[in-house]
């Protein structure tokens, strides 16, 4: 009689008796071969979906900053493009007016802050019967102006604090998870108890990607910043243009009312 055939023996058992004879030299290869092998699968994406979830939500976090940056830029650059391009033609079109009256008839369609500069001025005459203290009408006019243009000036810069934020905290955003990311990389070497750069290489670069994205989304953000700052400096020089314009059309009135009784006294 033959003996019974031995039963297989599963093959998780197999692979951790295996495990347990091999020698460290051969456990390190095995390690090599499998770091090898996810080293040809390296790429940003897979590099995403292997780090912790704290890094991956710090990825995401600078991701969406990112997309905010982008966003900002393409509306605050239509919006001062549009905004600089009415007002240009509403100055124009005042200083060619004769008369206050005449300048809001041509802007009676404008959507740019000169309308409110004339609307204003016109208002502040209309509820100022004692026209004999110009002063006294021209300082209120002028404070009435001021207002406007602080109103403005928040309105144009709608956004640019985001831009300053993020250019200024995602890059240690980033660098909290490379350390995050290099932390549990060192807590990997103590498990698999070797050293070898490309063993621990693919939790490191996964480490680094937090800062790379984090850069990503700081350089633009300034960059746009400070562009922006100079475009607004711009466009508020100019609503400055529009109240001065504004305020000598008012002076030319008021010298044609005062002159208006004199000619007819002396008549």
């Amino acid at each position: 009689l033959q003996p019974p055939a031995a039963l297989p023996q599963p093959a998780a058992a197999a692979a951790m008796a295996s495990d347990a004879a091999a020698t460290p030299a051969e456990r390190e290869g095995k390690l090599l071969k499998a770091a090898a092998a996810e080293l040809k699968e390296l790429s940003p994406w897979s590099m995403f979906m292997s780090a912790s979830t704290v890094v991956q939500a710090i990825m995401a976090g600078l991701a969406f900053a990112s997309f905010v940056t982008w966003t900002i830029f393409v509306a605050k650059f239509i919006e001062l493009f549009i905004a600089k391009r009415r007002l240009r033609a509403a100055v124009d079109a005042v200083a060619r007016a004769r008369t206050l009256g005449e300048a809001q008839s041509m802007l009676s369609s404008d959507q740019s802050v000169m309308r409110s500069f004339i609307t204003t001025a016109i208002n502040e005459v209309a509820l100022s019967p004692d026209l004999d203290n110009e002063s006294g009408l021209k300082e209120r006019i002028a404070s009435s102006f001021s207002e406007i243009a602080r109103s403005e000036a928040r309105r144009v810069r709608f956004g640019m604090g985001a831009l300053a934020t993020i250019g200024a905290t995602a890059p240690f955003i980033g660098l909290f998870g490379t350390v995050w990311g290099i932390m549990h990389s060192f807590i990997g070497i103590s498990k698999l108890q070797t050293t070898n750069l490309a063993v621990v290489a693919p939790g490191i670069a996964e480490a680094l990607l937090a800062t790379a994205i984090g850069l990503f989304a700081a350089i633009p953000a300034v960059m746009i910043y400070n562009h922006f700052s100079r475009v607004t400096k711009g466009y508020l020089d100019l609503v400055g243009r529009a109240g001065g314009t504004v305020t000598r059309q008012l002076s030319r009135d008021l010298d044609r009312m005062r002159a208006g009784p004199i000619r007819r006294a002396a008549e």
